[in-house]
């Protein structure tokens, strides 16, 4: 697992993150309008799936440990501009409340179980931290105002995406193969596929020739691996299947 922020830090950037979300949708001419990213949503669809996500994943952590997941708040969201954002305002804070109730390391559910990254508070907290950052981003394509993430958070980002979402000991079912993703800001990574499953690992010096690699700053590899942008809007080299094959890839574990 890739050393992620201090807890504390992870709770002040999901709030910090979930403020420039709200900026962002306040700023949009109408709740009506499309999320380019997100095909067949509306602004209004995007909030009302990052506030439901907030309050379910924070009554996945007060749970504490669970073989399965509490169901899914089926709370009334409502439609108006205003009221629409202190809802999900006050979704934000009902997470935030229960990650510092429990502390980072309370086990829970998730749905990353067999990767590496931890079946804790703290990894829920790391995943909502780049799910707000994401949405925001979304948020903002739809308001027609996009903003710069902070490099540092986008670096985090992926690497927690290559820790939660590409780390499995599901079989790779195509030929072994390595991807090597380089950051500008002069952070790497390699993801491993091979029978044992997806590894992902810091890149160092003696580490695998890659089969197919990605250069591009931290926050287009992070859109990348968020499905927001396509290999053609990065520099990648090698072997091109190998992105296809991994994006299309759903292990069963």
């Amino acid at each position: 697992m890739t050393e992620s922020p201090r807890y504390s830090a992870l709770l002040q950037l999901i709030d910090e993150r979930s403020a420039a979300f709200r900026s962002a949708v306040a700023a949009a001419p109408s709740l009506d309008v499309p999320v380019p990213s997100c095909p067949e949503w509306s602004l209004s669809d995007l909030v009302q799936h990052l506030g439901t996500g907030q309050r379910w994943w924070a009554a996945i952590v007060a749970a504490g440990p669970a073989e399965a997941p509490p169901a899914k708040p089926a709370a009334e969201v409502p439609r108006e501009p205003e009221a629409l954002l202190a809802w999900y305002a006050e979704s934000n804070e009902l997470l935030l409340s229960a990650l510092r109730e429990a502390g980072p390391e309370r086990e829970c559910w998730v749905w990353w179980g067999a990767g590496v990254s931890p079946a804790t508070a703290r990894g829920v907290a790391r995943r909502r931290v780049h799910e707000v950052l994401v949405h925001t981003y979304d948020a903002q394509l739809a308001a027609g105002d996009v903003q710069p993430m902070p490099a540092d958070v986008a670096i985090d980002g992926v690497a927690e995406f290559l820790d939660t979402c590409n780390s499995t000991p599901a079989a790779w079912p195509h030929e072994a193969a390595t991807v090597h993703y380089h950051a500008t800001e002069g952070r790497s990574w390699i993801l491993t596929l091979d029978g044992t499953g997806a590894w992902p690992a810091p890149l160092t010096d003696d580490a695998a020739p890659a089969s197919a690699s990605a250069t591009g700053t931290a926050e287009q590899l992070l859109l990348f691996v968020w499905g927001r942008l396509t290999p053609s809007d990065l520099k990648t080299e090698g072997d091109q299947q190998v992105f296809e094959q991994l994006i299309a890839w759903e292990p069963e574990e």
